[in-house]
């Protein structure tokens, strides 16, 4: 996704926030031209008040002049806009690729609503073909990996389970999980895949974002195309 298309599907985003609103604020490449754009909302006026996703976003948010919060003082918010590495026609997201699909879905959560940008490549038929990024817990890992991949054959899933980062320096979280990405290539029940991940003990998060979108801005070089509404 060229940076242009970032920023017109950040831009387009952008349009739904209003003053005085509380606002979660995603976490990736996308979500930073949002930040950009933002700031610049916010320096000409613009009165939000906004909660990030992870260090990366909040350390962002500072240094373009953007009031933060947290979920501690401000446990609810209007609006969460952030990106997503697949997304199907339900709006059934898979997100994670960054890192912090934690804490990116406890705000979510926390939201009215979700917004999410992206580029037309992102939408899929069947989610799946990005690796899931699943958050685990450091104790127990080798008995989590196993436990991931009974319930993925139990399914009819198969495909690597690798840990990011590797054994050596294996990628932690903000949480200080680690994430094991599971490259199923194809998920055909979503909804069932997310419960038996959260029925695991080891198993932190997962990066299915079920029933949290309600409108998804698309770019492409053609312009930008908005699916559902708020």
């Amino acid at each position: 996704m060229s940076v242009e298309l970032k920023i017109e599907a950040a831009r387009a985003a952008l349009t739904l926030v209003r003053d005085g609103m509380r606002l979660g604020i995603g976490t990736g490449s996308t979500a930073d031209e949002f930040i950009r754009l933002l700031a610049d909302k916010v320096k000409d006026g613009l009165q939000i008040t906004g909660v990030p996703t992870s260090i990366k976003t909040k350390n962002l948010c500072e240094e373009l002049g953007i009031p933060l919060s947290t979920l501690e003082v401000m446990p609810e918010l209007d609006l969460v806009i952030d990106g997503a590495d697949e997304v199907d026609a339900e709006f059934q997201l898979i997100k994670g690729g960054g890192g912090a699909l934690l804490r990116e879905k406890i705000v979510a959560h926390a939201s009215k609503a979700m917004a999410v940008i992206a580029d037309e490549s992102k939408l899929v038929d069947t989610l799946g073909a990005f690796p899931l990024p699943i958050e685990v817990n450091k104790f127990g890992l080798a008995a989590t990996h196993t436990a991931i991949s009974t319930v993925a054959s139990k399914l009819g899933l198969s495909g690597e389970i690798s840990l990011r980062g590797g054994e050596v320096s294996p990628f932690e979280t903000d949480g200080g999980h680690l994430i094991l990405d599971a490259s199923f290539g194809h998920i055909p029940d979503a909804s069932a895949l997310s419960k038996e991940l959260l029925e695991i003990p080891g198993v932190v998060e997962h990066g299915l974002f079920l029933g949290y979108a309600k409108v998804v801005f698309l770019a492409s070089p053609d312009g930008v195309k908005q699916l559902g509404h708020l």
